[in-house]
């Protein structure tokens, strides 16, 4: 199955005391690269998150979001100063006997020194946390990859039809490549004839030179080559398992065997045609990049 590296995913799950928002985006890269970003009071949580996205996702470089906000003053505690509360009211009370003024001290008039009260968050336990957070994790994902399947196959799909492309010049030039050799023929003895004139021609010698010629010029060892690779290709497609980096080696097999094809037909139509094939593997090689 050919999966796309780019996709995203997103889940948002609300509970009774906290709502909990996961993501996760990739692009394509050619191992597996993966960043976090979360609060820093769950920064705990970093590597759990990574594990588990990790046992579905083999390449791409990874983006994982995770954002956890309580509801109202839910995880909240206030903290109290009693050492500075105490020397607040030690104060006030000397200010009141030096003064001869009403000793009305109450917890309002304690609260107005704001220094006194800290507000800070609980931290809860992080097996709990985490059995909040992994249904959010694991539904994201699964958004994730079905975006990638989904692009993998309009992938796959326009690289069958490249395929057929490569195979129908390759045709060509299969039908092509006689031809060259029964030219070359031609024009050689058409020389000889000139040169001697009157003289008769050894044809037995021009056959032989057309046939050394003829198996220099051969390109069916590279043309079966070629044809095994694509198949091969159109294999791995259908394969189950990560496939990328097989599909990059059989591209770079496939321009090699081209270029042989190129550089031993020396004739302008399969030159060409040669032309033509190292352009669509090139589209090829460009897509496969995007595969996981």
């Amino acid at each position: 199955m050919v999966k796309s590296m780019t996709g995203f995913g997103r889940c948002s799950l609300a509970l009774e005391n906290m709502d909990i928002l996961v993501e996760i985006r990739s692009v394509n890269h050619r191992y597996l690269e993966m960043s976090v970003r979360l609060p820093h009071a769950y920064s705990y949580l970093e590597d759990r998150l990574k594990k588990q996205v990790q046992q579905r996702v083999s390449r791409g470089k990874i983006d994982i979001s995770l954002n956890i906000q309580f509801h109202g003053a839910e995880g909240l505690d206030v903290e109290v100063n009693e050492e500075l509360a105490e020397s607040y009211i030690t104060a006030m009370r000397n200010a009141n006997q030096k003064f001869q003024l009403q000793d009305d001290i109450t917890i309002s008039t304690i609260l107005r020194f704001t220094d006194v009260f800290t507000l800070r968050k609980v931290q809860m336990d992080e097996e709990a946390v985490w059995a909040a957070v992994l249904p959010a994790v694991d539904e994201s994902v699964d958004k994730f990859i079905s975006m990638r399947i989904v692009e993998g196959e309009s992938l796959k799909s326009d690289l069958l039809n490249r395929l057929i492309t490569i195979e129908n010049m390759l045709s060509q030039v299969e039908s092509a490549a006689p031809e060259i050799a029964k030219r070359y023929y031609n024009k050689l003895y058409s020389k000889i004839s000139e040169i001697l004139s009157d003289h008769d021609v050894d044809e037995s010698r021009i056959v032989t030179e057309a046939a050394i010629f003829a198996d220099k010029v051969a390109v069916d060892e590279e043309t079966v080559r070629l044809r095994s690779h694509i198949e091969q290709f159109r294999t791995l497609l259908d394969n189950e398992e990560v496939v990328g980096r097989k599909l990059d080696f059989l591209v770079q097999e496939m321009n090699r065997e081209v270029n042989t094809i190129g550089s031993k037909a020396q004739d302008v139509s399969i030159t060409r045609l040669v032309v033509d094939m190292k352009s669509e593997i090139e589209k090829i090689r460009e897509q496969i990049q995007n595969v996981e």
